[in-house]
């Protein structure tokens, strides 16, 4: 009987592993392909879903790892966009999404800002198994997506450098030989438009295309005070096309290309700091216990060149041939986008306090990897290599003008002029000697340019050895080794029509009869740090690599068919880098050892699982990129400290009946610092021990019913709702901003977002109309202070989330 029962376990563990790997890669043969599916719908059991997290198709409550999946439907209920509209919903997850071409994302407190080309960030985002690099290409629009996979802990051995803190896979819908055709309208408050279509058509037995498009407009939530012009808003287009082949019974190919075309106006800042009637001056440094709610206040922007642009493009071609003994696929990938963000921070529309920041980059990686799988009665393995290849280039800049640089000379005291103004008092002593000509209102920039060649290289292999039908052994590594070669060239100030009339001004004799020099007036504000000042006009260069090795050992114990226990300890790896805004300056590979136990049960005759998981990780030289407020203007630097954490991560489905079905996920987590000093104006820091700023709790819940029409098709109601807890202090995040409580607002407090859905669909299910409302409650919050321009200009901008927004869809398909 034993016997049986294993040939049985053997049988179906080949099937699944055969039949399925369309998820993980494109499959062998079309009838394996049109049979694979991310899940399976049962009216009278709870769904089954299946996942790729282990390179592997499996059960979501046989994978021994802490993972969260959201489905279309999901992304459906809470009209997501991209994944910026996704991470309240997934506990220990944050994603920054304001500016979809700076996002930052953090997973378990762990996160790394890698707006400068120099780092990368310690979270991977991969689109159906392919890497997305640079952070500025990851936030794309969510275009025919069936799931994703959010993995929580380290990543390093499934799926390489950069996965320190775990993983995002999205993973796309196939072409299928059916023939489908889809469209869907929403329309909202804000001027939203979103149009979005679809259609698969099969070519031949072997052969199918699928076709996406979508657009995305909005007039933005914010409107101008002065002139009432729109601030903000979307203007998007995205289009995607995917040709799948069966060249043989044996071989399949899947050729895809992405286009991303986004172009709508830069993020709007609120300036806090209360302003004196024209031509008067705020106090300088900004006082923060003055700073005003900008929530309750007018918003002034003058950035008349104020832009966030990107387009992208990217081409990946999948090859998958079956042997006798398994699986060999060939992933070979391309992606290429030029970005531009250009936003005000004073958040004034005063002339004489004007400063904006621009970034803008251009990126192109290049990405293959050859990965073998196969199943026996006792081994499920994968094994293979990779080759990754980046080459990028950043510009930074400040932009401002001679007469708000004229505020801050005047501020930090210093001219050596009667009224304490460097342009404005020769401006006019010109003017009293009758010479038409001014040293106001020159447009001044200042920029930081650098390039990135990274090549990386990784070989890796991921064993789950059978014991007995009870008891699996995984054990993983990879290897990988990175080379950087990096740049940096900081020239002195570019002010084009100012230097053309200081030239004027010299060959006139005026200086030499002012008793002061030309060079006087030709100075930098932004970048002033030593090394910056030591090579101005020089490029600097600089080259490095690390390796590193990440294992990955796991046991996984079935009590029985329904109830596994696991534990495990794995590796993740960042790679070291260099900061964009600092010349010299590196850092060497992060690593995040992390161990965890858990169990994953289900109760089939109630209709519900749950999964539950305890882990603690070690957090070695960590990159943390701060804002240093110590020098005259802001300067973004790094930081390398420790950081312990463990926490607990919950999640539970439950089908109370065929009609109603509830969620929860929930994570805790007690993260602090070890060995962590910072250097303030105040003097030094010594964080350790002390909190590292992330949250305690963050939970969310969403529940569905249906009520069945019979002709007259089905209504469904979905109402979520997530709840992230405020901010722990310590003693730097207090006074930089972060996390403080003030006054009139705070920073990093709590947060909750309430969405609801009622849809109806027909009951042959071609057509489709719903109503929704996000944020239903109309909660903001003071998402970050802009500081910039506090010490020599007295301004302060802040950014604030969305308010509720709501509208209405209509869609069809057949």
């Amino acid at each position: 009987m034993k016997l049986i029962q294993r040939g049985l376990v053997v049988g179906m563990r080949r099937a699944l592993f055969g039949g399925c790997l369309l998820a993980v890669s494109t499959g062998t043969a079309w009838a394996q392909q049109t049979e694979a599916a991310p899940a399976e719908t049962d009216a009278t059991t709870l769904d089954r879903i299946l996942v790729t997290a282990q390179s592997r198709t499996q059960e979501l409550q046989d994978v021994p790892i802490a993972l969260q999946v959201l489905d279309d439907r999901m992304i459906q209920d809470v009209a997501a966009e991209d994944l910026g509209d996704l991470d309240s919903f997934v506990p220990g997850l944050q994603i920054n999404s304001v500016q979809p071409t700076q996002p930052s994302i953090a997973l378990r407190g762990i996160s790394t800002d890698d707006f400068g080309i120099g780092t990368d960030p310690a979270v991977g985002v991969f689109i159906d198994g392919v890497y997305t690099g640079r952070s500025g290409g990851i936030l794309l629009p969510l275009t025919d997506v069936e799931r994703i996979e959010v993995l929580k802990g380290p990543q390093g051995t499934l799926f390489g450098r950069n996965t320190a803190a775990g993983a995002v896979s999205v993973i796309t819908k196939r072409p299928s030989n059916e023939t489908e055709a889809a469209a869907k309208l929403r329309l909202g408050n804000y001027g939203k438009q979103y149009l979005e279509a679809m259609a698969n058509i099969p070519l031949s037995d072997r052969a199918a295309l699928r076709l996406n498009g979508l657009l995305n407009t909005s007039d933005g939530w914010l409107q101008d005070g002065a002139t009432g012009k729109d601030l903000g808003g979307d203007n998007v287009w995205a289009t995607r096309a995917a040709l799948q082949l069966g060249i043989t019974d044996n071989t399949t190919a899947l050729l895809s290309w992405d286009h991303e075309s986004l172009d709508q106006l830069g993020r709007p800042t609120t300036g806090i700091v209360p302003l004196p009637p024209a031509p008067g001056l705020p106090v300088a440094p900004a006082d923060p216990l003055t700073y005003l709610d900008p929530r309750d206040i007018d918003t002034f922007n003058d950035t008349a060149a104020s832009a966030e642009w990107r387009t992208f493009d990217g081409v990946t071609l999948i090859v998958d041939h079956g042997f006798e003994w398994g699986h060999l696929t060939s992933t070979t990938a391309w992606r290429q986008f030029d970005a531009l963000n250009r936003v005000e921070e004073d958040g004034t529309n005063r002339p004489n306090l004007y400063l904006d920041s621009t970034n803008s980059e251009s990126n192109e990686t290049r990405y293959q990897e050859f990965k073998f799988s196969g199943a026996t009665d006792r081994l499920d393995w994968v094994a293979g290599v990779s080759y990754y290849e980046e080459e990028a280039n950043q510009t930074s800049e400040i932009n401002t003008t001679t007469t708000a640089v004229d505020t801050a000379v005047s501020n930090l005291g210093l001219a050596p002029t009667p009224d304490g103004t460097l342009f404005g008092f020769f401006s006019q002593v010109l003017g009293s000697f009758g010479i038409p000509l001014t040293l106001m209102d020159h447009a001044w920039n200042e920029q930081f340019y650098n390039t990135l060649k990274t090549k990386s290289y990784a070989g890796f292999g991921d064993v789950i050895w059978h014991v007995n039908d009870k008891l699996n052994l995984t054990f993983g590594l990879r290897y990988t080794r990175d080379e950087k070669d990096f740049s940096w060239f900081n020239d002195i100030r570019n002010a084009p029509t100012l230097d053309a009339t200081l030239d004027a001004l010299d060959a006139a004799g005026f200086f030499a009869l002012a008793g002061v020099p030309k060079e006087f007036f030709i100075f930098d504000l932004a970048f002033i740090d030593p090394p910056a000042m030591m090579n101005k006009g020089v490029t600097n260069r600089a080259s490095k690599s690390w390796s590193d090795w990440s294992p990955r050992l796991v046991a996984d114990y079935h009590f029985t068919d329904n109830l596994m226990g696991f534990a495990s300890l794995a590796k993740g790896y960042k790679a070291g880098g260099y900061n964009a805004l600092q010349i010299g300056s590196e850092f060497d590979n992060e690593d995040v050892w992390n161990a965890e136990i858990g169990i994953k049960h289900t109760l089939p005759e109630a209709r519900l699982a749950y999964n539950a998981s305890v882990f603690s990780y070690r957090y070695d030289n960590r990159q943390s990129i701060r804002l240093d407020n110590t020098s005259t203007i802001p300067r973004f630097v790094v930081d390398t400290g420790d950081v312990e954490a463990y926490g607990v991560d919950f999640d539970l489905r439950w089908q109370v009946s065929n009609a109603f079905g509830i969620d929860f996920n929930a994570e805790y987590i007690n993260s602090k610092y070890k060995d962590y000093n910072v250097n303030t104006a105040a003097g030094l820091l010594d964080l350790n021990g002390q909190p590292t700023g992330e949250p305690s709790w963050s939970a969310a819940v969403g529940g569905h019913y249906t009520w069945n029409l019979g002709d007259g098709g089905d209504l469904r109601l979905a109402l979520r709702h997530a709840y992230r807890g405020a901010c722990r202090s310590n003693d730097y995040n207090r006074g930089s901003g972060d996390c403080t409580s003030l006054p009139n607002f705070s920073t990093g407090e709590s947060q909750n977002r309430t969405d609801v859905r009622l849809g109806w669909s027909s009951a042959r299910g071609h057509w489709n109309w719903a109503v929704y409302a996000n944020n239903v409650f109309d909660n903001q919050y003071v998402g970050q202070l802009n500081v910039y321009g506090r010490e020599a200009f007295g301004t302060v901008g802040a950014v604030v989330s969305e308010p509720r927004t709501y509208g209405m869809e209509v869609g069809v398909k057949f």
